[in-house]
C-alpha cells in the first residue's frame, strides 16, 4: 500500500523538528563553549615567579645597618689613628694609629661595592657619640692621651668583633657572609694588639661582657 502525500509530510515536518532539537542542546559540537560571565582571568605564571624573585634579592634592613654602622666606625677609627699619630709620644702607639688608618680605609673600600648593591651611601662622618670621644681626645696629649685613646680602640674593637660575628650568622647575603667571616679574624687581630699595648702601658680595661 503507497503511503499518502499526506504522511509523507508529516514524518519529514517530524524529521527537521527532532533535528532542530538537538542542534539546540547545549554541550553538542555544533554550539562552541562560551565563558562564564563571573570567571575571573587566572593569573600567569611568570608574574609569580618574579615576584618571588625581587622579594628574594630584597636588601635586608639589618644588612643595611650592619654596612652603615661599620662605615661609621671606620671613619672613627680613622680619625683616631690620626690623632694618635699627631698626639702621642709612644711609638707602639703611633704605630697602631697608622694601622688603623690603612687597615680601616682598605675596609671601607672593601665593603664598598656590597654598599651599592644594599643600596647603602657612606657616612661623611662618624656617629655622633665617636664625634664627642674625637673632641674629647683633642684636648688630649701624651700619656693621657694614650690611655683614653687605647681604652677606646679596645672597647670599638671588642664591639665590632661581635658584630661581625652576628652579622656572619644571621646574613641571607652571601657577599657580606663572607666578608664578614673575613673581617672578623682581623678585627680580632686588631683587639689583641691592642690589649697588648695597653697591657705595656699599664691602662685598665674594663671586664668583657
Amino acid at each position: 500500500m503507497t503511503p499518502s502525500p499526506i504522511r509523507i509530510l508529516i514524518f519529514t515536518a517530524a524529521i527537521f523538528t527532532g533535528a532542530a532539537a538537538l542542534a539546540q542542546q547545549p554541550g553538542t559540537g555544533a554550539q562552541p563553549q562560551q565563558p562564564m560571565p563571573n570567571q575571573q582571568p587566572q593569573p600567569q605564571a611568570t608574574q609569580g615567579g618574579l615576584n618571588g624573585i625581587a622579594t628574594a634579592n630584597a636588601a635586608s634592613p639589618g644588612d643595611q645597618m650592619f654596612v652603615d654602622s661599620i662605615f661609621k666606625s671606620d671613619a672613627a677609627e680613622v680619625q683616631l689613628g690620626q690623632l694618635a699619630m699627631q698626639k702621642s709620644q709612644s711609638d707602639d702607639v703611633k704605630q697602631f694609629g697608622q694601622k688603623m688608618v690603612l687597615n680601616r680605609t682598605k675596609l671601607d673600600e672593601q665593603l664598598k661595592p656590597i654598599a651599592e648593591k644594599l643600596d647603602v651611601s657612606k657616612p661623611k662622618s662618624p656617629s655622633k657619640k665617636d664625634k664627642q670621644l674625637i673632641a674629647k681626645l683633642e684636648t688630649l696629649s701624651g700619656p693621657e692621651f694614650d690611655q683614653e685613646y687605647i681604652k677606646a680602640v679596645v672597647k670599638d674593637h671588642e664591639q665590632a668583633v661581635k658584630d661581625f660575628k652576628n652579622e656572619a650568622e644571621s646574613t641571607q647575603n652571601p657577599n657580606l657572609q663572607q666578608a664578614a667571616k673575613m673581617d672578623e679574624r682581623v678585627i680580632a687581630e686588631h683587639l689583641q694588639a691592642a690589649e697588648q699595648i695597653a697591657q705595656s702601658h699599664n691602662v685598665s680595661l674594663d671586664a668583657k661582657k
